[in-house]
């Protein structure tokens, strides 16, 4: 597949490349606070907007391994063979589907506030999953409603009004094709059987108020993959890196250092 991914890059070049990838009401601009400081911290950081997202183009059909193979084209064209991959949420997934189908071109993994399945795509909560996310759209209010409803239920208690307020206006932006093809795909994602060949440094990361993907989701993530570490972050829902990203780019940092030294 050939696909351009837009995206953002700062950091000296030559040092370890750590990629960014956002989740499915995301966008390149979630990770400006984490760009900063990982390129300050001396890696070469890359945030991507993934296909159909901000500055990239819409992909074919075809769910989580068609995003997986664009990322790595764009490592390719980046002249980088390894690379430290940070997913939030899909952008988890998606950090998943790379290791399981190009191991090779993984140094480590930090999986954020996501899963290793959306479960059973005939499953009870799957269903009432997606007919909540999708029922604004159906009918015809548009993104904005939705990021509006969804954005306050996902975070922490003590949020910060500017940073509900970027998660609001990120997800608004996410053009709704995009939103209902990648819901549908990552309802037929499932890496669980995977995860004990992860043979990489991984941290798993979760936010103590996450009911997206609670905290003993990434626990039991933790447990199956060799070797990795779990991270649990207080007072923080599923958009993690937005409500507090201090506390996200500390706990992201010490693994880093431990594991991929710059």
């Amino acid at each position: 597949m050939s696909m351009n991914l837009a995206h953002d890059r700062a950091g000296p070049a030559g040092a370890p490349m750590v990629v960014l990838l956002h989740g499915i009401g995301g966008g390149r601009r979630i990770w400006g606070g984490t760009l900063t400081a990982l390129a300050e911290a001396g890696y070469d950081t890359v945030a991507v907007d993934l296909p159909g997202y901000g500055g990239s183009a819409a992909m074919s059909p075809g769910g989580v391994h068609l995003m997986a193979q664009a990322v790595v084209k764009l490592v390719d064209s980046l002249d980088t063979m390894r690379a430290t991959f940070v997913g939030h949420s899909m952008g988890g997934m998606v950090a998943q589907e790379i290791a399981a189908t190009a191991p090779a071109r993984v140094t480590a993994l930090a999986l954020a506030c996501t899963s290793p399945a959306f479960g059973r795509p005939d499953g009870e909560w799957q269903a009432r999953f997606v007919a909540e996310r999708l029922a604004p759209l159906d009918a015809g209010q548009g993104m904005g409603t939705l990021a509006a409803m969804l954005v306050p239920s996902m975070v922490g208690p003590a949020t910060p009004a500017d940073a509900m307020a970027l998660a609001t206006q990120v997800m608004a932006a996410v053009p709704e094709p995009t939103y209902r093809r990648v819901l549908q795909a990552l309802v037929a994602f499932d890496r669980r059987p995977a995860l004990p060949s992860i043979r990489v440094p991984t941290l798993c990361l979760a936010g103590e108020h996450d009911a997206v993907a609670p905290p003993d989701v990434l626990r039991g993530m933790a447990e199956r993959i060799p070797g990795a570490t779990f991270t649990e972050l207080a007072g923080v829902g599923h958009i993690a890196n937005v409500e507090q990203p201090q506390a996200f780019n500390d706990a992201l940092l010490a693994f880093l250092r431990q594991h991929v030294p710059a």
